[in-house]
């Protein structure tokens, strides 16, 4: 939860910067993000998939040997850098093209990307050692790397964009050069962590491999369709106007500080639960999930409160004019409703994850990102757009209760509910 707490601190950090220097940045920027974020899914994902198999492998389960898992992740590791750095360097001048007209939009991008691309092997490798640090229950080596390559990332930035201290002035350039090197230094620390606890003598394996990118499909799956729909509700709110849009920003960023510990929540029951599913202890399982649903109860319930009773307050952080107040306070307080159910489903996806139904963790995923959220935003736009915001809590109601369904339709071992 901390380490989830300080990226979202950097991120913020990170586009304060960005801004003073220059709007144009700012644009290039949000303009490569998805893509960001898709690397970002394809390394945790494939993470998700060793962490899984490493845990299960402990509890008892005999399919192949922690080297061979922890060997093999590697290797995928490295994959997902080459292709994402292939493709990269070959069509980011296109995507750009395609995206904007401005050509100094174009060119700072560019400039951008091509150093994340280059220098992506950081992010790929440490998310998988990270997730075999966490499948043995060690969360303080992770949370330190993320903790200091965070910090490291927030003091170079403003020294690599603006200059300063012998450091030449590098602009847009210098950020990435921050990102770049705060990753660096995040996996060296948990590199010299993971040696400690970890074989790699084993061998690459394609059926591990493919038994990695199986279990990890799910993480990849959801967190790839979030920049999807993203995307999806901007483009239907446009005819409502930039403020509207604005408003739906400014909910994702105050949201992520309370859904931080529901993910933290989510990383920390997946190698327990898997653990124990490859142990046969259903009672220890029923225990965590059940220890789990309360805390995401109790989380939710206080983000609720604060969206529905204190909209203004929020607001106000990044704006006090009238016409966004007057809209962000409506949305505030009808997307806060849905902060309890959405707090269920995440840990029962993470439940199915870890106790082999991926089919269902999958289908939740799904039915929330793809089947439920911006087809229903794109109905509920013609009633206007205080019915948008309803978007929200349906799609929620809706997803809990599938997933609620799914989990009693084979699982009458582990009545959790």
């Amino acid at each position: 939860m901390i380490s989830l707490l300080a990226q979202s601190i950097y991120n913020v950090v990170d586009s304060y910067f960005v801004t003073q220097y220059s709007s144009a940045a700012l644009t290039a920027l949000a303009i490569i993000y998805p893509v960001q974020l898709l690397m970002m899914a394809i390394a945790t994902g494939t993470g998700v998939g060793i962490n899984i198999l490493l845990a299960r492998l402990d509890g008892g389960e005999k399919f192949d040997t922690p080297a061979n898992v922890a060997k093999s992740g590697l290797f995928l590791g490295g994959a997902n850098y080459v292709g994402f750095g292939v493709l990269g360097l070959l069509f980011v001048k296109s995507y750009y093209e395609l995206s904007t007209n401005n050509q100094l939009v174009q060119r700072m991008g560019v400039n951008y990307a091509m150093i994340i691309f280059l220098f992506a092997f950081s992010l790929f490798i440490e998310a998988n050692l990270t997730k075999m640090l966490q499948a043995k229950g060690r969360m303080i080596g992770p949370m330190v790397a993320q903790i200091v390559g965070n910090l490291l990332n927030i003091i170079l930035n403003p020294l690599l964009i603006f200059g300063g201290w012998g450091i030449p002035r590098l602009g847009i350039r210098g950020s990435a050069l921050a990102t770049i090197i705060g990753q660096f230094v995040a996996l060296v620390i948990v590199a010299f962590q993971v040696r400690k606890w970890q074989s790699f003598a084993g061998r690459v394996q394609f059926k591990t491999c493919v038994a990695i990118y199986r279990q990890g499909s799910a993480s990849i799956l959801l967190q790839s369709l979030y920049t999807v729909y993203i995307v999806g509700l901007n483009l239907i709110l446009k005819r409502f106007g930039s403020t509207a849009i604005n408003v739906l920003g400014i909910y994702y960023r105050l949201q992520a500080f309370f859904f931080i510990p529901l993910e933290g929540l989510q990383q920390v029951i997946l190698p327990i639960v898997s653990y124990n599913f490859g142990a046969k202890q259903l009672r220890r399982i029923k225990e965590v999930v059940r220890l789990a649903l309360l805390v995401a109860g109790l989380v939710t319930i206080f983000g609720a409160v604060i969206f529905i009773g204190l909209p203004r307050n929020l607001l106000m952080i990044y704006s006090n004019q009238p016409s966004l107040l007057r809209i962000g306070i409506e949305a505030f307080r009808v997307i806060g409703s849905s902060f309890i159910p959405a707090g269920v489903s995440m840990m029962l996806v993470v439940y199915f994850q870890a106790t082999n139904q991926l089919a269902k963790s999958i289908w939740v995923s799904l039915t929330r990102e793809l089947f439920l959220l911006v087809p229903l935003a794109w109905v509920f736009q013609f009633f206007g757009l205080r019915y948008f915001w309803y978007t929200f809590p349906v799609t929620e109601v809706v997803t809990t209760l599938l997933a609620i369904g799914l989990y009693y339709q084979r699982n009458r071992r582990l009545y959790l509910l």
